[in-house]
């Protein structure tokens, strides 16, 4: 295998530690939202809402690239439960991704509130306000995101499993670039 075949694109590698960061940051700000209903952390809600649609967007490029670059492969010696456990939880990850933000832009229109992104861009809205559409939303928004916390997780302990125990490159190829 030539090194070129060992590591993700370089724009891949930006994506992931991009988004990487992004929802690190979501999932803090959406736990900060969680904790309280006070107007005070109205500037919360005005940095989520924007970072969750630039989550949507980049997601879209991240699988855009993902289908269009190489990936390297696993390991041979990987057991073939690892290497199931390794898919599904990228198509997990990918369609949280994708899920979240949708789900939290139907939420925000379900309430009969504006998205807005800035003080002068609003986004249309998605579903017709309606109460009960409202309250279902924001469970499912927040048991998504608990789902997506633990998801991070355990997609971090594989990250340090393949780079601090098992040495197999997995991590350097989403860490360097080519040497």
């Amino acid at each position: 295998m030539s090194t070129s075949n060992k590591h993700f694109a370089p724009l891949a590698r930006l994506l992931h530690w991009l988004m990487a960061l992004m929802i690190i940051a979501m999932l803090f700000i959406g736990a900060g939202l969680a904790a309280s209903v006070s107007e005070r952390h109205e500037w919360l809600l005005n940095l989520h809402k924007p970072l969750g649609i630039a989550i949507l967007l980049l997601v879209i490029v991240r699988l855009f690239v993902r289908f269009t670059t190489h990936q390297p492969a696993l390991p041979a010696d990987l057991p073939a439960v690892q290497v199931l456990a390794a898919k599904l939880s990228h198509v997990l990850l990918y369609a949280l991704m994708l899920c979240l933000p949708l789900i939290g832009w139907a939420m925000i229109s379900a309430a009969g509130d504006p998205v807005m992104l800035s003080s002068s861009l609003q986004l249309p809205s998605i579903l017709a306000a309606n109460p009960s559409t409202f309250a279902f939303l924001r469970k499912a928004h927040t048991y998504l995101a608990y789902l997506l916390f633990f998801t991070v997780l355990a997609h971090l302990a594989a990250a340090l499993l393949h780079g601090w125990v098992r040495r197999d490159g997995v991590l350097e190829s989403m860490v360097r670039g080519k040497d």
